[in-house]
């Protein structure tokens, strides 16, 4: 499948109609224009932007969010040693035996399973149904008879 390309471009004075012609031509399509005054208000170009939440990631078009399959499987791990009562350390020692990393490339920590609870309890309700999460759940309540 493919792809888009996209580019931005500083301009320093108005492009003339070549420029646009020359865009066309070579198969470029305008998508956007993005408009800068000065201001006598200060403060008033806010940039607002939310992390992507664990367990996703942007997509190729840049315009919607997937599952990220490697999270999504750090997540369900959590989730079945949570279930089976493991304390946040063992938690953090299992993902980092698997090799699992957060997303700023260190081990696991306890502080750092932690800060994720809020997103596994969020994430919690679309593992629970998976059949591989129905695997899981049995193999817990064995081990813990």
């Amino acid at each position: 499948m493919k792809g888009k390309k996209r580019v931005r471009e500083e301009l320093t004075a108005l492009p003339n109609l070549e420029y646009w012609n020359e865009k066309v031509k070579t198969g470029w399509r305008l998508v956007a224009v993005e408009w800068e005054r000065e201001s006598e208000e200060p403060g008033t170009s806010v940039e607002t932007w939310e992390e992507v939440p664990y367990g996703l990631k942007v997509a190729e078009d840049c315009t919607h969010l997937v599952e990220n399959p490697a999270e999504r499987e750090a997540m369900t791990l959590m989730l079945e040693l949570l279930v089976a009562d493991k304390p946040m350390s063992d938690m953090a020692e299992s993902l980092n035996q698997r090799g699992f990393r957060t997303r700023q490339g260190s081990r696991w920590t306890a502080v750092a399973v932690f800060d994720l609870l809020p997103r596994l309890i969020e994430i919690s309700p679309s593992i629970y149904p998976s059949r591989d999460w129905a695997e899981r759940r049995k193999r817990i309540y064995r081990a813990a008879r």
